[in-house]
Parts: C-alpha cells; sequence; structure tokens
C-alpha cells in the first residue's frame, strides 16, 4: 500500500510527489522444516508464515519427492499464511514443473525461486498464472530489482551470510527499500538469513516487509534481564501479601 507523503511546488511550473510504502503489519515467519517449532510459533499467535528450503528438509530428515511433498502438506495444515516451498531444478522447464506441482499442494503454497536466469523466467511465468514467488539468495540490489520486475511476489536478501563476508547486509535492505519505494513495486522485501533478535529490530526499522527468522530469534524477542527482575520482585511482593 502506497500513501502520498510530500507535495513540493517549485514556481507553479512542477509538482515532486513523493509516494512511500506503508506496511500496516509487519509479517514474522519462521525459518524451519520442524513441524514441533512451527506449531510452538503458531500457538504463540504472531506467526504469518513459514519458509523452508532443501537445507532444512535435509535436516529434519525429509528426502524423497513424495515425503517433501506430504511435509509440505503437513506444514500448511498446521501454519496460516504464505508457505514457501523452494524448487530443486535450476533449469527453466523442470522449475515451472516442480512449481506447478508445489503450488497444487494449498492455496498457501509459495513457489520459492533461485536468483538465476531461468529463475526470472520462471518468476515471470508464475507471476502471469497468478502463483506468489518467492525469489530467494538475493545478495545485491540490483538482483531484487530484476525479480520485482518479473512480478516476484517476495524477494529474500540474506543478511546473515552477507555479514560473515564482512558486507553489510542491513544496507542492502535499506538500498531495496529505496528502490521499491521508487517505483512502487508491490514486491516484498523478506529478509532472510537473520541471526539476532537485533537483525529482527533493525529490519523493522528500515522498513522490511517480512522477516523470517529461526524460532530461537523470535523466542530472545522476549527477554530482557530487567523484564526478569521486575516479574521476580513481582511475585516476592505478592507472596508476602499471602
Amino acid at each position: 500500500m502506497y500513501f502520498l507523503l510530500t507535495i513540493n511546488r517549485f514556481h507553479n511550473t512542477a509538482e515532486n510527489l513523493t509516494f512511500v510504502k506503508i506496511t500496516i503489519n509487519m509479517k514474522f515467519f519462521i525459518d524451519t522444516a520442524n513441524l514441533d517449532q512451527i506449531r510452538e510459533a503458531q500457538d504463540l499467535g504472531i506467526l504469518d508464515g513459514v519458509t523452508t528450503n532443501p537445507t532444512l528438509m535435509a535436516k529434519e530428515g525429509i528426502s524423497g519427492k513424495e515425503a517433501i511433498l506430504n511435509h509440505y502438506k503437513t506444514i500448511c495444515e498446521i501454519a496460516e499464511g504464505d508457505i514457501s516451498a523452494e524448487v530443486l531444478s535450476t533449469t527453466y522447464e523442470e522449475m515451472i514443473a516442480e512449481g506447478d506441482e508445489l503450488a497444487a499442494i494449498h492455496p498457501n503454497i509459495v513457489v520459492k525461486i533461485p536468483m538465476i536466469k531461468d529463475g526470472i523466467k520462471a518468476l515471470k511465468y508464475f507471476s502471469d498464472k497468478g502463483i506468489k514467488t518467492n525469489c530467494t539468495l538475493i545478495f545485491s540490489a540490483g538482483q531484487a530489482l530484476l525479480a520485482a520486475k518479473a512480478g516476484a511476489t517476495y524477494v529474500s536478501p540474506f543478511l546473515g551470510r552477507l555479514d560473515d563476508i564482512s558486507v553489510d547486509g542491513l544496507n542492502l535492505i535499506e538500498e531495496i527499500r529505496i528502490i521499491f519505494d521508487n517505483y512502487m513495486f508491490d514486491t516484498e522485501i523478506l529478509a532472510a538469513s537473520i541471526r539476532s533478535p537485533m537483525h529482527i529490530i533493525n529490519c523493522a526499522k528500515i522498513g522490511a516487509d517480512v522477516i523470517t527468522s529461526p524460532l530461537v530469534s523470535i523466542l530472545n524477542l522476549l527477554k530482557h534481564p530487567l523484564t526478569d527482575s521486575g516479574l521476580a520482585q513481582f511475585v516476592a511482593d505478592a507472596e508476602k501479601m499471602g
């Protein structure tokens, strides 16, 4: 959703209109294929979706086409909101065949496509069909721009992996936000490779539409030593009151 922010008139001959995208409610996705963690996040009442990838599937011992498809079905039964399911193929024809099969599982499935040349073509194909997509492995603003032009529903810039090579991942989020706002792209910024609660807070300050995070980072947002000590004091005082 975009709103008019300012109107500046110059000598009564032109107007400079500035629009900004307003995300009404930042979305929280959990980045896992672990069913228990998905249930726990869903029970918190703040979960908006799930992201997965082949590595996370393997971590849960899920392998083979039938097992993977069934696992996605189970995730869709547990969690509300968009569920990113990643294609394993890297050629256009194979990606669209695999993506069509994934999309048929459930209306909430988002086909996750890698940022490669054939991936851009696949994004356009799915966009034209009205199928949601998540372009993954975004490490530059140019990649995000191409994905948005192709109609991606989400782009997933990887903060932690950039930080690992001493590149400012948050700066990338900021660059993408500016570009998307300049041209009013509907594509949402899904900040991925979240490593800490501060990543989440900084993404919120910049204006990322979505963060996807391990459960532990979300739960760590609950914690503060003054909250713990304050609660302990309240409990102790309540006990004294009988």
